[in-house]
Formats: structure tokens, C-alpha cells, sequence
């Protein structure tokens, strides 16, 4: 069988104490081997002090423009940053981010990925196209060498309840699914619900699954190997 490499990737890095907490126990005790900060909470700055101390966990940005929210059969801002639509505020906006980065953790990012995948429509899309390339690293969905998974997530794309892909079941049903090569998967571990967001009970149950055992075990039965974005260079080099 082809091999297999897994990056387990933390979305929300320093939104909240909460959050951090969430996902330093999914890394420590489990399967996280990644994160993504988000360089405008409050939070921030415990997140990147923790990423400093621990470089196992490979810190990525996570560009924040905003959040929605699906009600009443439409989308609606939960906040705003800037107009997604406006180059100009866009384009300031990333390259303030990419400085509070570079500030907070002392080096540039490892990947580049955005809350909600703003990234995926222009644009937002170009922008981020070019700096990653200018970085040189991987943007998710946007890297050939890197597959990514987003199906372990806890609610439908118009946020109803999908419990069932956040179950120690469901990832190993998804682990078992995986192509050859390095696959993302895609994660929102958190703690104590000490934040504003459309994804919240979720969360814990993510935590609990990602440090389960018999996840762990399954990784082992597939042979799975686990990297961070820090290895890609090596595993292209294999």
C-alpha cells in the first residue's frame, strides 16, 4: 500500500483561553500535530508563547476577515473585519495580520489558511495565492501535494447537528478513507465555551475524540504516519 502521512490541523488557535486550552490537551494527549493562529483575539499572544516552547506543533496563520452565520435561510455576519469584496482593505488587512504573526511567534508562518475558507473566493483567493507562494508554503486547498479533509466537523454546512463526525467512530471511519500521500484533516478542538461562535459544544466532543485511544490505535492498523507542516519538505524528499 502507498504510504500514508496525516497533518491534523487546529483551526482557531488563540480565539480564546478556551480554545488554546482545547487544543494544546488534543496535542499533547492526542493527534493534533498543528495549528493555525489567529492573530486578533485577546488570546493570541498565550497561543504563540505555547507555539514558541512547543515547536512540534507547527504554527500556520489563520487569516481572520469575519464570521457568518446561516439564519433564516441566509448568511449573516456573527462580526466583520473588512469588506471581503475590497481588494485594498483585504490586502491591508492580511499583511497587518502577517506582521502580528511574525511578532507574536518570531518567524514566519508554516501554511496559510483562513476562518471559514474566505480564501476560496476573490479576492481573497489571489491574495493569498501569492503570498503563500511568496512564503513559500502550503495554502490549504490550493498545495498539490497536500489532500485536504474537512469532514470532521460537528455540523452541517448550514449549521444543523452532525454529532456522528466527531465521534471516535466517525474519524476512524474517515481514517480508513484516506488517499495515498499527505492529507490535512481539519479540526476545532476547544474547551469551556469561553467564546462567540457558530461552533461551540462541538468542540469538547472534538477534543475528547482526538485524544481517544482507539483513534490513536487506528492510525497505528492503517499505517497512517503523523507529521506537521514542518515535514513536508522531508516528505517530498522520501
Amino acid at each position: 500500500m502507498a504510504e500514508r502521512y496525516l497533518i491534523v490541523n487546529a483551526d482557531d488557535f488563540g480565539l480564546s483561553p478556551g480554545i488554546n486550552r482545547g487544543i494544546i490537551e488534543a496535542h499533547e494527549r492526542g493527534i493534533v500535530t498543528s495549528a493555525s493562529l489567529m492573530v486578533r483575539w485577546p488570546a493570541a499572544a498565550e497561543a504563540a508563547a505555547y507555539g514558541r516552547e512547543h515547536p512540534n506543533l507547527s504554527l500556520g496563520l489563520h487569516v481572520d476577515l469575519g464570521e457568518w452565520v446561516y439564519r433564516n435561510e441566509n448568511w449573516e455576519h456573527l462580526y466583520y473585519v473588512v469588506a471581503t469584496d475590497d481588494i485594498a482593505e483585504v490586502a491591508g488587512e492580511v499583511s497587518g495580520q502577517l506582521a502580528a504573526f511574525r511578532q507574536l511567534v518570531g518567524q514566519d508562518p508554516t501554511h496559510l489558511d483562513s476562518h471559514q475558507h474566505v480564501h476560496r473566493r476573490e479576492p481573497v483567493h489571489s491574495l493569498l495565492r501569492v503570498l503563500a507562494a511568496t512564503l513559500g508554503i502550503p495554502l490549504r486547498h490550493y498545495h498539490a501535494g497536500i489532500n485536504f479533509c474537512g469532514q470532521f466537523y460537528g455540523q452541517s454546512r448550514e449549521g444543523e447537528p452532525f454529532a456522528a463526525a466527531i465521534t471516535p467512530a466517525g474519524l476512524i471511519n474517515l481514517l480508513t478513507t484516506l488517499p495515498p500521500g499527505i492529507t490535512e484533516l481539519g479540526c476545532h478542538p476547544g474547551l469551556d465555551a469561553d467564546f462567540n461562535s457558530v461552533y461551540a459544544d462541538e468542540r469538547a466532543q472534538e477534543v475528547a475524540t482526538l485524544c481517544d485511544a482507539q483513534v490513536r490505535a487506528a492510525l497505528v492498523a492503517e499505517g497512517i504516519e503523523l507529521r506537521s507542516f514542518r515535514d513536508i519538505e522531508t516528505i517530498h524528499s522520501t
